[in-house]
């Protein structure tokens, strides 16, 4: 009976496991940032499922010194010179553009990436709301998008951020 009951329980347990990590989803990814037309930008942009919360981890270099806007777009599509591929910001809440620290923000909206003198920056921060390979809020499959200018966190619906100097896409691990 106990080896019975054992084996009944076993698939339970999994399942939660499943839960636990994002559900069946990838639970980690990851975007190479190539440069766009005519700059130098790239690097990589890590993501892990941490719960319902996804955590991201930045590294960027070949940037002016100085804050840069920094996003999830729509579209995994880098082939326009310009990135323009990629559309604009996931946004599956439809919620205007806002700094993610508020509760109003599109999905895609990221902290601002902070170029040290020589070009160089990284970034960790932890992003409620998306997934890995799950629902309406998976970024498999979205671009990650690094701008010129920073991002006002006002503009509707870009934070005037300028021209895309990076773009990479998020494929899962």
């Amino acid at each position: 009976m106990k080896k019975f009951l054992k084996i009944a329980v076993l698939p339970m347990i999994v399942g939660l496991s499943a839960c636990a990590g994002g559900g069946s989803g990838y639970g980690s990814a990851e975007a190479v940032l190539k440069p766009t037309q005519g700059n130098t930008a790239s690097g990589t942009v890590s993501f892990k499922q941490e719960g319902s919360n996804v955590l991201v981890n930045a590294s960027v270099s070949g940037l002016k010194p100085g804050a840069h806007g920094f996003h999830i777009h729509d579209k995994g599509d880098c082939s326009a010179p310009d990135a323009t591929s990629a559309g604009g910001h996931f946004n599956p809440g439809g919620k205007a553009h806002g700094h993610p620290d508020h509760a109003d923000h599109h999905a895609g909206d990221m902290p601002q990436l902070m170029a040290d003198a020589s070009g160089n920056a990284s970034l960790t921060a932890s992003l409620p709301g998306l997934t890995i390979g799950d629902g309406a809020a998976n970024i498999v499959g979205r671009g990650v998008i690094v701008h010129a200018a920073p991002d006002d966190f006002k503009t509707q619906p870009t934070g005037n951020s300028g021209a895309r100097v990076a773009c990479g896409v998020i494929a899962a691990r």
